[in-house]
């Protein structure tokens, strides 16, 4: 059994839970996320979620489909509207339940499955442990968004200790997909948890390092939230640099949300 699956089913649950009671006409509320609804984060979690199965199970449709979003993208459809045009603009409560059923179908797929397995994605092929990972990471990195619009703290746990992992695995990709030069030695990582865990990477190196919450060092890797806007300490040049910019997600540079724009309405 793959824990990172069911990791990845808990999160997704524990948003699907705070969006069940909503009236319908809320999905449509923006979030401070480049304007996204409710609806368009939902549309764009459950597109991927699909594309992340089929490079599971299906390779050559996997091509063919994300071949088809590249395309649209080519076509000057935003992401949101080649993600519409996917769903046929399934918007709501309709959304929400496709979005559940299919990431708890998705969830035992990936729980069964080879963790070791190569899969193909946007990227570089990725393990399937590496894959339902980064579908963590994107829940939860998009959720908050959600939950800042929604005005509601988010009760983190201990399973976010693989989104963590993910962002001090590309401490590395930050600066070289910025085609800048990968420092020579590796911050000091040392975070707690929302158990209280202590969780430490890398040599302990009392000029080079980054500390403090888990929770805001992973807002801060996939983007959420500026540094600036949270209580973690850096020291070090290469350690301040990689967390002004941080990005544990493939693509393109994304520079980090401006100081103050990325908030818990009501906070």
């Amino acid at each position: 059994m793959l824990q990172q699956a069911y990791d990845f089913r808990d999160e997704s649950d524990a948003l699907y839970q705070r969006l069940v009671p909503l009236k319908e006409e809320v999905f449509e509320t923006q979030t401070q996320f480049k304007g996204w609804t409710l609806n368009d984060i939902l549309a764009h979690l459950h597109h991927y979620n699909h594309l992340a199965l089929l490079s599971l199970q299906d390779e050559e449709r996997f091509a063919r489909e994300y071949g088809a979003l590249k395309d649209a993208r080519a076509a000057g459809k935003t992401m949101r509207e080649a993600s519409d045009l996917w769903l046929g603009n399934i918007k709501g409560r309709a959304l929400l339940n496709l979005w559940r059923d299919f990431y708890l179908e998705m969830t035992e797929s990936f729980a069964q499955a080879n963790p070791k397995m190569r899969v193909k994605w946007a990227g570089p092929e990725m393990s399937v442990r590496s894959c339902i990972s980064a579908r963590l990471m994107e829940t939860w990195a998009h959720a908050q968004a959600i939950y800042d619009a929604l005005g509601v703290e988010r009760v983190d746990t201990d399973r976010i200790k693989s989104i963590a992992i993910m962002g001090v695995n590309t401490f590395g990709w930050t600066f070289s997909n910025r085609k800048e030069d990968v420092p020579a030695k590796k911050p000091c990582v040392r975070l707690t948890a929302p158990s209280g865990d202590i969780w430490q990477w890398n040599e302990p190196d009392q000029g080079n390092k980054v500390e403090g919450s888990a929770v805001e060092f992973c807002q801060v890797v996939t983007q959420p939230r500026n540094i600036a806007d949270t209580s973690l300490s850096t020291v070090g040049l290469s350690a301040e640099r990689w967390m002004a910019l941080a990005q544990c997600f493939a693509g393109a540079p994304n520079d980090p949300p401006a100081k103050g724009t990325r908030y818990r309405n009501g906070g």
